[in-house]
């Protein structure tokens, strides 16, 4: 889409380059996105892990979410994936399921680790949001998934942009106050047009567009 992604590094620690901080970053960069991995700390949103297996990435969580208000304040905007989402709600206040299935036991499937990106199921994208406006048409579409924890009280001033229609998991979320941060559960690097997926390509764009602007 015509824009250079830059690995931001801490720092803090054996990456430290004088006095540099997270808000140089937020001055020589056009917007700020948060991929996918490890776990979100429990502790992140004031809970203790149910299982040793769901403790997360402690660092990696006040790294992003040191990233994340510096990328706000400065008026930047932030797309998050899958953790990302995860991360981008708890940073401004929301909590998770640690675990989808154990906590939401009638839900789908959401993470599969044999099929693992070709695990699909349907998204719902919720009316008059900014999101069904960026994919016109077709209110239904289908989706990968590879997440087992997910968005339990959502963050205030944001809204739910798309659900799973079968099991009500919020898929993507906007903040509605502020600069242009939005998030999305399921993985759009993992497109498959062959089985069918969305094309993710508007919501890339419009991110795009927003860190042009």
């Amino acid at each position: 889409g015509g824009a250079l992604p830059v690995m931001i590094p801490s720092p803090t620690g054996d990456t430290a380059r004088g006095e540099i901080d997270f808000s140089h970053y937020t001055q020589w960069l056009d917007g700020l996105m948060l991929h996918g991995g490890s776990d979100v700390w429990p502790g992140s949103y004031g809970e203790t892990p149910l299982k040793d297996a769901w403790q997360g990435d402690r660092y990696r969580d006040e790294y992003e979410i040191a990233l994340v208000r510096a990328f706000v304040a400065a008026g930047k905007p932030v797309f998050g994936i899958c953790r990302g989402l995860q991360l981008i709600n708890v940073a401004f206040g929301g909590t998770l399921y640690q675990d989808v299935s154990t906590q939401r036991p009638e839900s789908l499937v959401h993470r599969d680790a044999v099929a693992y990106d070709m695990n699909f199921h349907q998204l719902e994208l919720v009316p008059g949001t900014r999101l069904a406006a960026l994919l016109p048409g077709e209110n239904r579409h289908t989706i990968n998934s590879v997440h087992h924890q997910g968005v339990k009280d959502l963050a205030k001033d944001f809204v739910v942009e798309a659900r799973s229609p079968d099991d009500g998991v919020i898929e993507a979320i906007r903040c509605t106050s502020g600069p242009w941060v939005s998030a999305v559960q399921w993985h759009p690097e993992f497109h498959k047009a062959e089985h069918g997926t969305l094309n993710d390509a508007p919501i890339l764009a419009d991110f795009l567009n927003a860190a042009l602007a």
